[in-house]
C-alpha cells in the first residue's frame, strides 16, 4: 500500500449481498452496541463511541473516539452503503477531529462463492493521517472478523453495551 492510499480493508463470506449489506447496517451488531442513531436509510445520522462506560457525545473516556457522528449518504441496497463523518473528536492523536470531512464507504460484490466487502476510509492515508496505523488495525478487526462473525453465526464482537 502507497502512503496516498486510503485505509482499506476487505472480507468474503459465503452469503448474499443483500445479506451481507443487512449485516453491515446493523452496526450495533459488529461494530459498537452503543452506537445512538439509525444505521440502516439514506440520511440516517448516528454516533459512535469507543467508550462503553458512557453512551455517545457525552463519553468520558481518555484515550480513544470520543465520539463521531456519521451522516449516510448513500444507499444502494446490495451494493453499497456510504457515511460522511460529520464531526468527531479523537482523544489519541493530536488532530482531534481527523475523521471529520472524511467517507466510510462499503461496496458489496457478489462472488461465485457468496459476496465481498471492500471497506474504505476515504481521508485516511498513511503519509497524512496521524491514527493511519491505530484506526487500521480498528477497522481491520471489525470488518474482516467481527462483520464476518455477525453474517455467519448472528453474533458479531461488538464493542459491548455500557451499563446506563
Amino acid at each position: 500500500m502507497s502512503l496516498t492510499e486510503h485505509m482499506t480493508a476487505k472480507t468474503s463470506v459465503e452469503s448474499t449481498p443483500d445479506e451481507v449489506f443487512a449485516a453491515i447496517t446493523n452496526v450495533r451488531g459488529w461494530w459498537n452496541e452503543n452506537i445512538i442513531g439509525a444505521t440502516a436509510a439514506l440520511h440516517d445520522e448516528f454516533v459512535f463511541t469507543d467508550d462503553s462506560t458512557y453512551a455517545g457525545e457525552a463519553a468520558k473516556l481518555n484515550d480513544g473516539i470520543r465520539f463521531a457522528r456519521f451522516r449516510i449518504t448513500e444507499v444502494v441496497p446490495g451494493k453499497r452503503i456510504v457515511w460522511h463523518v460529520v464531526d468527531s473528536y479523537l482523544t489519541f492523536i493530536e488532530d482531534h477531529d481527523e475523521w471529520t470531512d472524511t467517507k466510510v464507504i462499503f461496496d458489496i460484490t457478489a462472488s461465485p462463492n457468496g459476496a465481498t466487502v471492500h471497506f474504505t476510509h476515504e481521508g485516511l492515508t498513511a503519509a497524512d493521517s496521524d491514527c493511519f496505523e491505530a484506526c487500521s488495525r480498528g477497522w481491520t478487526f471489525y470488518i474482516t472478523e467481527s462483520m464476518p462473525q455477525l453474517i455467519t453465526t448472528g453474533t458479531g464482537r461488538p464493542i459491548t453495551k455500557y451499563d446506563a
